[in-house]
């Protein structure tokens, strides 16, 4: 397998995931903030021109955060990253969903790439402001529906960790904003495991 992934962006949920399967995993650089997601050589592995991307062990490619996480939860289950049953599945699935179909883009995108959400560059500060006060709603209401103890799902540590992290690392470590108590326990829970610490090591990030 290889990890195609940038420093500091949402592939590192992924890069969590592949740690802790315990498998042997390649990692190929694309910096972002250099452009190289817009390479003809990136874009013949992914034409969407973003990470993450997983090559699987047949030389496709897998896009998606969402796809990506279930596809190596579903393939190494000795890792106990997905829930065995239906249902304790789909919960999981839908709570990774939420981080990257909406807590990332909405929340966090808006910050961090204001100018794709208005061709005025005078309102750009405006939807930062609105990126933040989503954050906040978003982990909010993350906090207020948790249903785990340490971990976010009942059946304990699984791919639904390894999308928070990603977005509440963001948070604290790049954006400084406050977050609920359930997000900062959780955020430190993750930091003391070594999959996460190995993970951000590789890709350059600080703990």
């Amino acid at each position: 397998m290889k990890l195609y992934y940038s420093p500091g962006a949402c592939s590192v949920g992924i890069h969590v995931i592949l740690e802790e399967t315990g498998k042997p995993y390649e990692l190929e650089l694309v910096s972002l903030k250099d452009q190289a997601q817009n390479t003809p050589e990136f874009r013949a592995v992914n034409p969407k021109g973003k990470v993450p991307v997983l090559v699987r062990d047949t030389g496709a490619p897998l896009t998606e955060f969402t796809a990506i996480a279930f596809y190596l939860g579903a393939r190494f289950p000795e890792a106990k990253l997905l829930p065995a049953e239906l249902e304790a599945q789909a919960d999981t699935l839908s709570f990774v969903d939420y981080i990257a179909g909406t807590v990332h883009p909405q929340a966090f995108t808006r910050q961090f790439r204001a100018s794709r959400f208005t061709p005025n560059p005078a309102d750009e500060p405006k939807v930062v402001e609105q990126g933040k006060a989503l954050a906040a709603e978003y982990l909010g209401l993350i906090d207020q529906n948790w249903k785990g103890e340490t971990w976010v799902m009942p059946q304990g540590y699984s791919i639904a960790d390894a999308s928070l992290f990603f977005v509440e690392y963001w948070a604290v470590k790049r954006v400084g904003m406050p977050v609920p108590a359930r997000i900062e326990a959780h955020l430190k829970a993750m930091l003391e495991r070594p999959a996460v610490q190995r993970a951000l090591t590789a890709s350059g990030m600080a703990a």
